[in-house]
């Protein structure tokens, strides 16, 4: 059993605690800003009253917040992770955020005498409540192996893709394909439903040839019936595809694919969309059309 500070129990951070209970781990909460989640307390986990003390209790500490600016604050706020971490500790930033940023923060961790894993993860709610989230590591070997038990708990295919800021590099690629996958799906029963076509059929032919995808069986799903409670939200996404831009720039690359997508997903949010989950891309493209595919 291990002793893991959690900080972050949102819509995916809260199962992945979950499943690291069931695990057999302890869990150690942060009250600085919400109460404890009773789901979790009631199951053995302790509320304790600022990050410093989660790191201080913890020999691993998972931060899983929205955005480099609360991963920041979590970790080198006053009574931040930071100044309860020490040698033998480990901090493991689940969050997605900017590589560059990660590699920074491992730094002033790494200073301390602890360790430092950026773990980003992708299969969104689902995955985490399964516990089969894919989970993109940058860091030490010897870090990695330390929590690759901790790892298993949460997701199925974990990799270690090298040092710091790999394994948000890697998020950030993953977004990019997924926005990309989105938006196609989306233009593709938009295509076939103007013209006519059941976009249902349309997708169940797709289905079982090249076309064939995950995005295209789950999100495809969810366009046509119109399902669009958030399993991940496309402001998310869009700070994601903010983080891939800003990248781009530093790097001297141009993502035109990339681009236009952020811009479908600010049409999405123009129109009071940015808490829908991200298959709604196709309700930007539907706004833009005048033309929906489903029936409403």
């Amino acid at each position: 059993m291990a002793k893991i500070g959690f900080i972050g129990t949102g819509i995916m951070g809260k199962p992945m605690a979950i499943n690291l209970q069931k695990a057999g781990h302890q869990i150690f909460l942060s009250q600085h800003h919400d109460q404890a989640p009773a789901e979790l307390t009631e199951a053995g986990a302790i509320g304790l009253a600022n990050p410093q003390e989660v790191a201080q209790e913890a020999e691993f500490i998972i931060v899983m917040v929205p955005d480099t600016p609360q991963v920041e604050d979590v970790l080198f706020r006053d009574q931040g992770v930071a100044a309860g971490v020490g040698p033998g500790k480990v901090v493991i930033d689940m969050s997605s955020i900017s590589p560059s940023a990660t590699k920074q923060f491992a730094e002033k961790i790494k200073a301390s005498g602890g360790e430092y894993l950026d773990a980003p993860v992708s299969g969104g709610e689902v995955g985490a409540k399964a516990g089969t989230l894919s989970i993109m590591v940058g860091g030490s070997e010897a870090a990695f192996e330390r929590a690759l038990p901790l790892f298993q708990a949460m997701g199925k295919n974990i990799t270690r893709v090298g040092e710091n800021g790999d394994g948000q590099t890697a998020k950030v690629a993953n977004q990019i394909i997924v926005a990309l996958n989105i938006q196609a799906v989306g233009e593709a029963l938009l295509f076939a439903a103007k013209n006519g076509a059941d976009p249902a059929k349309v997708r169940e032919a797709l289905m079982g040839g090249f076309a064939g995808s995950k995005i295209l069986e789950v999100h495809g799903e969810r366009m046509i019936k119109g399902t669009f409670d958030p399993g991940f939200r496309i402001s998310l996404h869009q700070k994601d595809l903010n983080l891939a831009l800003a990248g781009a720039r530093e790097l001297g690359l141009n993502l035109p694919n990339t681009a236009n997508a952020q811009q479908v997903f600010s049409t999405c949010a123009a129109i009071g969309g940015s808490g829908w989950d991200h298959s709604a891309l196709i309700k930007g493209l539907e706004h833009m059309a005048n033309f929906s595919i489903r029936k409403e």
